[in-house]
């Protein structure tokens, strides 16, 4: 995976890894102009945060910009694939044999990250598999002249000047080679694709070579993927998705993320487990993809983890499942929803919620939490099942 918008926006998870100071504060506010001049302020702003001059210039000695970075930066596809097509093309049969393989492969450092944080070893592989094929495609792009470049630029140096001098400091550590070490676009590294800043943060050495090479090193990867999604705020011991069935009767209206309540009230309106038994003293919200005939979940507190990973809902939905099946959960039940709109006419309805004045973001074809939720509102003005899913058929009726 490239670029997630969570991992770099939010700013309690990705922008706090070194102690700021007021003057890095100021130098973060700071791109674009002369390459040299810019790079020997990031120096400087390394050097006054506490890490060697020798690091920052191992570092940047030889960086430049790399235009292909800023062509990926300005051109990111976006995210228009439902559940069900993106879940059974990314969930694949080798995905499966591979996670379950490497999870026996790695027992003991899948137990320690267990004990240690809390997070089962199903949770961390799915992420494994579907961030880089357990460490087979991580990107080539030279990290330091993505991250470069990405400060340089005056878009969001904000976000990534801090990440910059989180990789010196990496430099520093020596687990990471300015010359060879490569990754995302956007200065992602490694197996599980972590920021610097985050790898400087929560990197464990899961080897015992004393470095953090999430590279190389599957254990380090586990390891650190473990330490980083406890200080997402994962409970451990609880669960995250369970397929249910839901009774065609049920008020859908209720359904979405943030209408979270009791799981006892879930039961109480007919909602059960397709596997297992559920949570009863948690509570939960009731999660349709593809709407009321498609596949249905509730989705526990720490599926709120997921969606500090990656924002977009089918990815974290899709990571979530994985997961469950990694843990032995059966295939879903994909049911027979009512097709979806294409890329125009999703445009079309969302220019519609927008002038009856719903807030749907940015008319921009992608089914949203915005574009849900205004969905959700219109479908129950107008008598229909409230799931959130937009139809052909809402649409003609708009």
């Amino acid at each position: 995976m490239t670029f997630r918008p969570s991992r770099l926006v939010a700013p309690a998870l990705a922008l706090l890894a070194l102690s700021a100071t007021a003057s890095s504060a100021l130098a973060a506010g700071q791109c674009g102009g002369d390459l040299r001049q810019f790079l020997a302020g990031v120096k400087q702003e390394a050097v006054a945060s506490g890490l060697s001059a020798q690091a920052a210039d191992a570092a940047l000695a030889n960086a430049q910009i790399d235009r292909k970075v800023l062509s990926m930066d300005r051109g990111q596809g976006v995210f228009k694939q439902d559940f069900l097509t993106f879940s059974q093309r990314s969930i694949s049969g080798y995905r499966m044999k591979n996670g379950i393989a490497n999870i026996q492969k790695y027992a003991s450092v899948f137990d320690r990250a267990e004990k240690e944080y809390g997070v089962p070893a199903a949770v961390i592989t799915a992420f494994w598999a579907l961030e880089t094929d357990f460490g087979a495609v991580q990107g080539d792009f030279n990290t330091i002249n993505a991250l470069v470049t990405l400060a340089h630029d005056c878009r969001r140096p904000e976000l990534f000047r801090p990440q910059l001098i989180a990789a010196i400091h990496m430099v520093q550590n020596g687990d990471l080679d300015p010359a060879s070490t490569t990754g995302a676009w956007a200065g992602e590294i490694g197996q599980v694709q972590m920021l610097p800043e985050d790898i400087v943060k929560w990197g464990r050495d899961g080897d015992g070579d004393g470095h953090v090479k999430l590279k190389t090193s599957s254990p380090d990867a586990i390891l650190t993927a473990a330490a980083f999604i406890q200080h997402l705020g994962w409970q451990p011991g609880q669960p995250w998705l369970q397929e249910v069935s839901v009774p065609s009767n049920i008020d859908f209206s209720l359904s979405g993320l943030g209408r979270e309540r009791p799981v006892s009230d879930w039961a109480a309106m007919g909602v059960t487990p397709r596997n297992g038994s559920l949570s009863q003293n948690l509570k939960a919200a009731l999660v349709l993809p593809q709407g009321r005939k498609g596949p249905a979940f509730l989705a526990y507190p720490n599926f709120s983890i997921y969606l500090e990973w990656n924002q977009s809902f089918v990815y974290t939905t899709s990571a979530a499942y994985f997961a469950t099946r990694l843990a032995g959960a059966p295939v879903y039940d994909k049911g027979n929803p009512d097709p979806g709109l294409n890329d125009p006419q999703m445009k079309q309805l969302q220019t519609k919620l927008q002038a009856l004045g719903h807030d749907v973001g940015k008319i921009d074809g992608i089914l949203g939490g915005g574009t849900r939720v205004a969905t959700q509102a219109v479908q129950k003005q107008l008598g229909m099942p409230a799931d959130g899913w937009p139809t052909q058929e809402l649409l003609n009726k708009l």
